[in-house]
């Protein structure tokens, strides 16, 4: 009676489903017992400076209407260099891009403490997971203010002044002190429950680059790394507690310590100056991903290749991402820099992963100017849609085959329609097989139940795949679809 039951309910989804799609029993898409090769897998990520106005909005106190059409312009974009996620700075000193009770809007939105009108971050996640992107929400930690700009009422420097420390035109929350790190934690935690965010990142400021480093809170650079890693292990643990599919990542400066790896040399000591221990991160698990910043040359003192091939061994059980400074092309910091130098990057960094690939550019606006034609590099060797990696160690379980048809609208393309066996895919990766060799169409949101894709996808197409991805990035099993 069950198995009958059974086969009975299945029948009936199966009929809706062409229903829906306005489709007969004779479609010519008809679900297979088949396998499907696995999506394509690398990280590609950019970083959209809000501070100063670097990247978006283009200049503070647009209207809502102004700065909406700005970032969609950049998903949009996005998507069509094959990105796959946008690191987005929410938070870029002690101010907020989102509504919050703890922390006043951002002076680089709209005015300090001005509201924008709509929440910014709220529509940026729904906008990336329409086009299949995610959204990192990007966290300066302990930067207060800068360059004696106007907060906003509220704001942690006039809350708590005895907590701010002075370094240069810059103050600081002190970066040791357990209310600085509890504030700062309190915050970050109150985006993760809040917002479908997939990711925090955190950038390379801890403590203050020299010659301001040295600021006022009476301890040794060794007890400034502890108080460092200690907020770095309770955060990672905080967020894989609260949502374990949410990515942390960190993007330290590029050099670790001075001669490590043997023969680099480097003006900055993250050590020493900064406080930050990045290979212990690493080593321990404390990251889901490292992206230290590798803004060299591959031909320099300090060799982007030598660079990448040292982190990738700290922990090979966890990827190491590098930052690549599109920036730099043809910039003041380095005249001559050509935009061919990204694509080998890229190129080196996926011959020395040892975990998975993947790549961040240093910043957004560089790579949509099209500095020195950095998007035909670019383009080169994103040439089809990638997923981003699994993180098998935040969680195991793999989504079931949904229940799928297709059917052709003369005039329009092919309609898929798809009805998932559990909920617990958080994304869809629609797949093609051409000449044998299987490719990514699109990447869906969890919550799609239908897509029509135009013809012109569908040259010499013999089969369909709809597979469903989990929260941690695991593949599920794939519903085929046969000609």
């Amino acid at each position: 009676m069950t198995e009958a039951c059974h086969m009975l309910r299945r029948g009936l989804q199966v009929l809706l489903a062409l229903v829906w799609l306005g489709a007969s029993p004779a479609s010519a898409w008809q679900q297979v017992n088949e396998r499907a090769g696995e999506p394509a897998r690398e990280f590609r990520a950019a970083w959209v400076a809000t501070v100063f106005n670097l990247d978006w909005p283009s200049s503070a106190g647009l209207p809502a209407a102004q700065q909406k059409a700005q970032l969609l312009d950049i998903l949009n974009r996005a998507v069509q260099l094959k990105l796959n996620a946008i690191i987005l700075q929410v938070r870029p000193n002690g101010d907020a891009f989102y509504k919050s009770s703890l922390e006043p809007w951002s002076g680089w939105l709209s005015g300090p403490g001005v509201n924008p009108g709509y929440d910014p971050l709220a529509f940026a996640i729904a906008e990336a997971h329409r086009r299949g992107l995610e959204l990192h929400a990007w966290f300066n930690p302990f930067r207060a203010t800068i360059s004696g700009k106007p907060v906003g009422v509220g704001h942690i420097a006039r809350r708590r002044p005895d907590l701010i420390k002075r370094a240069g035109s810059t103050t600081m929350l002190n970066p040791s002190a357990a209310a600085s790190q509890q504030h700062v934690l309190q915050v970050i935690m109150d985006v993760v429950r809040r917002y479908d965010i997939d990711g925090v990142h955190l950038d390379d400021y801890f403590y203050p680059y020299p010659p301001h480093h040295n600021i006022a809170d009476g301890l040794t650079p060794a007890q400034r790394r502890a108080a460092i890693n200690s907020f770095v292990s309770r955060l990672y643990s905080a967020v894989k507690a609260a949502k374990p599919w949410v990515r942390v990542g960190i993007s330290p400066f590029g050099i670790w310590q001075p001669g490590y790896p043997a023969g680099v040399p480097a003006g900055v000591n993250a050590y020493e100056h900064l406080a930050c221990d990045a290979r212990k991160w690493l080593a321990n698990g404390w990251v889901d991903y490292l992206s230290p910043q590798l803004y060299w040359r591959i031909n320099s003192p300090q060799s982007f290749p030598v660079l990448m091939k040292w982190w990738s061994a700290v922990n090979p059980r966890r990827p190491v991402w590098p930052g690549i400074a599109t920036a730099r092309i043809l910039s003041s910091e380095d005249r001559t820099r050509p935009a061919s130098e990204v694509g080998s990057q890229i190129d080196i960094s996926r011959q020395l992963a040892r975990q998975s690939a993947g790549q961040l550019f240093w910043s957004w606006n560089s790579i949509a100017s099209n500095r020195g034609g950095v998007q035909t590099h670019i383009a080169a060797r994103y040439r089809g849609f990638a997923l981003p990696p699994a993180m098998p160690w935040s969680g195991s379980a793999r989504p079931g085959a949904p229940l799928a048809q297709a059917a052709d609208l003369p005039g329009r393309g092919v309609s898929i329609a798809w009805t998932p066996v559990d909920a617990s895919a958080r994304k869809w990766v629609i797949q093609a097989r051409r000449s044998g060799r299987w490719t990514t169409l699109c990447i869906l949101p969890g919550s799609r139940r239908r897509v029509v894709l135009p013809f012109a996808m569908f040259s010499a197409v013999d089969r369909l795949a709809i597979r469903p991805i989990s929260a941690c990035g695991n593949s599920g099993s794939p519903a085929v679809l046969a000609r």
